[in-house]
């Protein structure tokens, strides 16, 4: 393996944090990842790696030198880049990993758009509502809410807001009343998003100032459709995104309440995230390009959320 291969092999594993991971990444081998690190450390006549059965950790050499690394890697593909006329043409297999429910009515649309003008490349897609680390998992790109991106080495580009309201079965209203102010909002119990996305409470911006609103619930979740469910039941009131419950507002199994009173922060921003590199490869580019065109298209066209 030559010096500069080497030194992909050593960023990927930084990385991904795990040589296991690195070797999918590179399509390589575990042992062919083992042998190049081996190599390099031995070229450097220096422990660039804290190898335990379990992680991997940087030695403060190794610190040092994955900056520079890093530089001379995009450096290299810049040059490639334009000594090439291949990276022009977007091809090959674009990895994407999409929030299910944020993107339910968005992501087909996209994607068969995105496939008809860019023939060449194939997508594979992974629909998630966990955590993700886009170099980790491989992915080339996110299409995300902000709360599982569990690293910030990535690019992120706002797609769109998704409002929240407050709503709740007339049957649940007629057991517990129709609260007509924020702060009677502690005497009822909500169906919420699982505490591990989103603090259970919520801020409201009134005249004298902000109030927060710790929230009581018996069921949580991380999945908008599961609590919209939980709520037609009549287990509670819930903060959910406007256009996932267009229906039933209509159709009067839910009902809207404190629609007078503003939300802080009530809208849920759907990012697109990307890996922050010098140049990013033709078909991520293209699919970035892509998908803020379409989504500034579709902005007033109803979405669900999250």
């Amino acid at each position: 393996m030559d010096h500069i291969e080497s030194l992909r092999v050593f960023r990927s594993v930084v990385e991904a944090k795990s040589f296991t991971r690195a070797a999918d990444i590179l399509g390589t081998s575990v042992p062919a990842v083992s042998r190049a690190i081996s190599g390099l450390e031995t070229r450097l006549g220096s422990r660039l790696l804290h190898r335990t059965t379990r992680q991997i950790s940087m030695t403060e050499t190794a610190e040092r030198f994955y900056a520079g690394c890093c530089r001379i890697l995009d450096d290299l593909e810049v040059l490639e880049a334009e000594a090439s006329m291949q990276t022009l043409q977007p091809g090959g297999v674009l990895r994407l990993v999409a929030h299910t429910t944020a993107t339910m009515l968005r992501l087909v649309p996209l994607i068969s758009t995105f496939k008809r003008k860019y023939s060449k490349v194939d997508l594979d897609v992974t629909l998630t509502e966990r955590p993700v680390d886009l170099v980790a998992d491989g992915y080339d790109l996110g299409i995300v809410v902000p709360f599982m991106l569990s690293t910030e080495t990535v690019v992120t580009r706002l797609l769109e807001r998704v409002p929240l309201i407050i709503v709740a079965t007339p049957e649940y209203l007629k057991r517990r009343s129709l609260p007509q102010h924020p702060s009677e909002l502690t005497k009822h119990t909500f169906v919420a998003v699982s505490p591990c996305v989103r603090k259970p409470e919520l801020t409201f911006r009134l005249d004298e100032g902000g109030l927060t609103v710790p929230l009581t619930y018996h069921i949580a979740s991380n999945n908008p459709m599961f609590n919209r469910e939980m709520v037609l039941e009549g287990f509670g009131i819930g903060a959910v995104s406007a256009a996932l419950v267009q229906d039933e507002l209509s159709s009067g199994r839910l009902v809207r309440i404190l629609h007078d009173f503003e939300i802080v922060d009530g809208a849920v921003e759907i990012r697109l995230a990307y890996n922050s590199r010098t140049l990013l490869p033709a078909k991520v580019r293209a699919f970035v390009e892509h998908a803020a065109a379409f989504f500034d298209e579709t902005a007033d066209t109803p979405q669900a959320g999250c």
